[in-house]
């Protein structure tokens, strides 16, 4: 399953890259380029929620969103990247006691997502102060740019996740993170 995860997540990828490609080609050159983006740790949390169980190498976390059955979404990093994306990541883990999937509503109410199966395209990022929402990106075919497939989460393990969005104006550094079946919680979303 992780196998079938990994290429999974390369298409997704894969599929941002494009984005990002065609994305640079329509809004053309805008001058200046990396000279003035300096070099930032992606690491730039809060310690408010930090959890000492070391899994994969991160301790901290920017959020701990609760859903159904046990299922609990744990965002680690909002990188914005160059080509103009904030990239969500971090992990779903199974509290529970007994086997859990990802609720279906998590894939959103929109048409063209929902053909896809389960993913995580029914994500949002709020821009409290410009009163904007931003929804998940998609390929060309429609597909969200998320983890999607997810496996059954036995009790105690996790999967990781991740979710692809337009970034708000470099102004916002914060932003409200939605996922459908889970809690709401504020985020910064890091350089």
């Amino acid at each position: 399953m992780s196998i079938q995860f990994a290429t999974k997540a390369r298409r997704g990828m894969a599929a941002a890259s494009i984005a990002a490609g065609l994305a640079l080609g329509v809004a053309g050159c805008s001058g200046g380029g990396d000279d003035k983006k300096p070099e930032t740790s992606a690491s730039a949390t809060t310690d408010k929620e930090s959890d000492p169980s070391a899994q994969q190498g991160t301790d901290e976390s920017l959020a701990e969103l609760k859903g159904e059955g046990g299922l609990i979404l744990v965002v680690t990093s909002a990188t914005r990247d160059a080509g103009g994306f904030v990239t969500v990541s971090g992990e779903i883990k199974n509290d529970g006691a007994e086997g859990a999937r990802i609720p279906i509503q998590t894939r959103g109410n929109e048409t063209e997502i929902m053909k896809h199966g389960v993913s995580l395209g029914g994500a949002t990022l709020v821009d409290p102060a410009s009163r904007k929402r931003y929804y998940v990106l998609r390929d060309t075919d429609g597909r969200p740019l998320t983890t999607t497939g997810m496996p059954r989460i036995k009790p105690g393990a996790s999967v990781p996740v991740f979710m692809q969005f337009p970034a708000p104006s470099a102004e916002t550094a914060e932003v409200t993170f939605q996922l459908p079946t889970f809690a709401s919680a504020s985020i910064e979303i890091s350089a």
